[in-house]
């Protein structure tokens, strides 16, 4: 079946459980560029960042680049959002040998074109009322130039605090979107909850999406591809790889995400250690998906221990992280009241959503143990701290099994190497 922009469209499932083979992957994109290529003069790839090394996404721009340059022109647009921009090193790990000048960097303040706003009524529908202004929806310039035959979104369907169900339109309009749609959607996921909403497809953010690509994306030459992956010992399995432009290539992503990303569990759990690998993690903003991916699974009155030996900051945006350490993970009403006060994070409102998201709202004890933060900022901002060096001794990383784990002293901890890669939670909490 071809799409608009001149694709195969389809899906490829493993067979088994070592996953999709690299020339499986390979085979598949070459056989959907196909019909498309010989009119192809310029190709926009855009996958995530080092942010999201676990998704497949690196081998797939690689591969890409390589089938279609240097018979056309491939520029690279990482799909930032609020994130800094990609080092050298993050590249290199990343992309391999694509050189640095096909890189295009997002900015999520400025260089940005507004296509449109959705309506103050469809966000008092989606919000139950509670936020009722009109957001205007804008995009990098890159992905409006008319220049571009063919616009390839690639990136990993798993579970999200924000969306629900990470990928597909999210890569575009919030990935590489402006701070009003990132404000706004941040928000309202906030605001209508994150535990409602994550492992699933139809919410409010994902509604807010889909009505924003529905108005404003129809036009552009753009497809997706989307992995489902996992990596139990570290190393990424693909398990399926969906192509097409069609809302139902990523409706079958989330179903088989659903089977192999959400961890169920009988009993909720009273301590978890979460591992946030340093080249992936390097603020609470991204290393708080331990809490975010485990609530649903934490018993009360639990404990739950991050090891970040790369966290050196709270904030991805120097004016976020101040804010986060102005106010600190204090819980919904501490932060809803203080937008009411303070212009800065009324402007800012991803930032409030993320200090909601990253509040146990006193469920349960967060230790943070991260590698360049002292006690004084951790504690700071609501945390519990632990140095790095002690908290690894205690709870080796590179000892630990996936699950749960007896220690020497008869203690018992659930371990998780990566927090990005799924989401757990207890069988009572399961919605279908």
């Amino acid at each position: 079946m071809l799409n608009m922009t001149g694709l195969l469209e389809g899906a490829l499932l493993a067979r088994e459980e070592a996953g999709l083979s690299p020339e499986d992957i390979r085979e598949a994109l070459r056989a959907a560029l196909a019909p498309a290529l010989p009119g192809l003069n310029r190709v926009l790839l855009v996958p995530p960042d080092a942010t999201r090394a676990h998704s497949g996404a690196g081998a797939i721009t690689r591969a890409l680049y390589e089938m279609l340059s240097p018979a056309c022109r491939v520029d690279i647009l990482p799909a930032l959002g609020t994130h800094v921009p990609m080092s050298p090193e993050q590249w290199q790990a990343l992309f391999g040998d694509i050189p640095r000048h096909a890189m295009l960097v997002h900015s999520w303040r400025q260089d940005l074109v507004t296509l449109g706003e959705v309506p103050g009524e469809v966000m008092a529908r989606l919000s139950e009322g509670r936020m009722t202004d009109p957001v205007p929806v804008e995009v990098s310039r890159h992905i409006v130039n008319p220049a571009y035959d063919l616009i390839l979104s690639i990136g990993q369907v798993v579970p999200h605090e924000v969306v629900g169900m990470a990928n597909h339109t999210k890569n575009i309009l919030v990935g590489c979107g402006g701070s009003h749609i990132i404000n706004a959607s941040h928000m309202l996921g906030a605001i209508c909850g994150m535990e409602q909403a994550m492992g699933r497809d139809h919410s409010p953010v994902r509604q807010l999406l889909d009505y924003a690509a529905a108005q404003f994306l129809q036009q552009l030459p753009l497809s997706y591809i989307l992995t489902v992956t996992d990596a139990p010992e570290g190393s990424v399995r693909v398990h399926g790889l969906f192509l097409g432009r069609d809302r139902h290539w990523f409706e079958q992503a989330v179903a088989l995400s659903q089977q192999r990303n959400i961890t169920l569990l009988d009993q909720p759990l009273s301590k978890v250690v979460v591992y946030a690998d340093p080249e992936e993690f390097q603020s609470t903003w991204l290393a708080n998906k331990a809490i975010y991916r485990t609530r649903m699974a934490m018993m009360d009155g639990g404990e739950l221990i991050v090891l970040a030996p790369g966290v050196d900051r709270f904030g991805e945006d120097p004016a976020v992280d101040a804010l986060i350490r102005r106010y600190g993970y204090r819980g919904t009403p501490a932060v809803l009241a203080r937008v009411q006060e303070d212009d800065a994070l009324k402007h800012n409102l991803s930032a409030a959503a993320h200090l909601i998201h990253g509040s146990t709202e006193g469920r349960f004890t967060v230790i943070y143990a991260p590698g360049h933060l002292d006690r004084a900022a951790v504690e700071g901002v609501g945390y519990q701290y632990l140095p790095y060096e002690e908290a690894k001794k205690r709870y080796p990383p590179d000892q630990l099994k996936e699950g749960m784990n007896r220690l020497a002293d008869g203690e018992q901890v659930y371990f998780i190497r990566n927090p990005a890669l799924g989401l757990w939670m207890t069988r009572d909490r399961l919605v279908t």
